[in-house]
């Protein structure tokens, strides 16, 4: 490591002392595999497929968050009745510190510690430790930083991480990289991709010299970064698309910069990106953010909006946008949005959710929750049938400002 010395024995962090311990094995090429079934004629919207080990995706897709080994106020049960996701995800530097590594691989991973049996991605935790602000310092061979829980004293490096989310177990990782703020200066933003495609070479030489530890694949999938600049964002698309992983993915944006910017991005790197591997857009977004960037070509989606506005009374229903507090709501014993089909938002009055947000009753935050997952997966359900049928383009801008206005 440039300019500081480590003793990785030192810290007093069981699990690095558990990374460090492995031994590199011979690895099996990942077995991910994507279909493209359609492309639409209006824009380059497209409908596939991702074969994992644990099910089918079908795309374009939206993953809920379940950082912590848990998608907030929402059983595994629902996931899979109710709102039907096709794959969560977890998050590696939360799993890490807690419940630990030790843990999850007695319980045989990831899955099978959380009762869930369809494909999980895991986000590679550069997103938490670069939030972390001063509590982290980075450099060449990683990131040293402090846990938000107790303090205590940690590192990351590509290798290290590579080897957590193989014990994590999910079926698509994410490589380790550094996610720039926004703003931020161009000169900045070239260093930290720089660093971010060297730690990536570092990234897939561990994954191919090692196997996973449950019997089945895992996808590796870089992240394309640069900020806002053009050029950059050109440089890195190409050098990602180099490294010939099973998908790739797009990270730096929905960060607060303009959507304008955002999707202007998104359009540059999905030009560049190759068209037969799936291409994954990190953190976006609202409703109207996933289906303009349907139209730019991209395949996956994740975001903690569903379930972190509904636990605040906000509604994403097939009519428009729902501020559930509001007094309008309080004798209106309509069901929250029959059109989804999924038991709560049929089941429930919004009177009575309504009631049970105001009364700060934990049932008002499960049902907003399930709900407004509901809705996302239903939004991109459609999208998929449109993009099949031909006719994406003109529903896209239909639906938009249909979902977007405020009742």
């Amino acid at each position: 490591m440039r300019g500081i010395s480590l003793n990785l024995p030192e810290l007093k962090s069981d699990s690095v002392k558990y990374l460090h311990a492995q031994k590199p094995t011979p690895n099996l090429r990942p077995e991910m595999k994507f279909t493209l079934s359609a492309t639409n004629p209006d824009c380059k919207a497209r409908a596939g497929v991702i074969l994992t080990d644990h099910g089918e995706i079908p795309t374009p897709i939206f993953m809920p968050v379940g950082t912590a080994g848990s998608v907030k106020a929402v059983h595994q049960r629902e996931l899979e009745t109710d709102i039907d996701a096709k794959i969560i995800l977890g998050n590696t530097y939360h799993l890490y510190l807690r419940p630990g590594l030790g843990l999850l691989e007695q319980a045989g991973g990831l899955h099978k510690f959380i009762g869930w049996q369809r494909p999980i991605l895991t986000d590679s935790g550069g997103y938490q430790v670069y939030s972390l602000g001063d509590n982290r310092k980075i450099t060449e061979e990683g990131v040293i930083f402090k846990s938000h829980i107790d303090g205590s004293k940690h590192v990351f490096t590509p290798e290290g991480v590579m080897d957590i989310e193989r014990t994590i177990g999910a079926d698509i990782i994410m490589a380790f990289d550094e996610c720039t703020p926004y703003p931020c200066e161009y000169a900045y933003a070239k260093k930290s991709m720089g660093l971010t495609h060297r730690w990536l070479q570092r990234c897939v030489k561990r994954v191919n010299e090692t196997e996973g530890k449950y019997g089945y694949s895992q996808a590796l999938f870089p992240i394309v970064q640069g900020s806002v600049y053009k050029d950059l964002r050109t440089q890195s698309a190409e050098f990602i698309a180099s490294q010939d992983q099973p998908g790739n993915a797009i990270g730096g944006l929905s960060v607060g910069e303009p959507h304008e910017m955002m999707y202007e991005m998104t359009d540059l790197v999905c030009n560049i990106l190759p068209e037969h591997k799936p291409r994954y857009l990190m953190g976006v977004g609202t409703p109207e953010n996933i289906l303009e960037c349907i139209a730019l070509g991209i395949d996956m989606f994740d975001c903690v909006m569903p379930t972190r506005n509904a636990r605040n009374g906000m509604l994403f229903t097939t009519q428009g946008i729902i501020n559930i507090r509001n007094e309008k709501w309080k004798d209106d014993l309509s069901p929250i949005d029959p059109e989804l089909g999924d038991y709560v938002s049929s089941f429930y009055s919004k009177a009575y959710l309504r009631h049970l947000i105001i009364a700060k009753e934990i049932l008002g935050a499960q049902i907003a929750s399930i709900h407004n997952l509901a809705f996302y997966l239903w939004l991109v359900k459609q999208a998929r049938q449109q993009i099949l049928a031909g006719t994406f383009y003109g529903w896209k801008n239909r639906m938009i400002k249909i979902v977007s206005q405020r009742l």
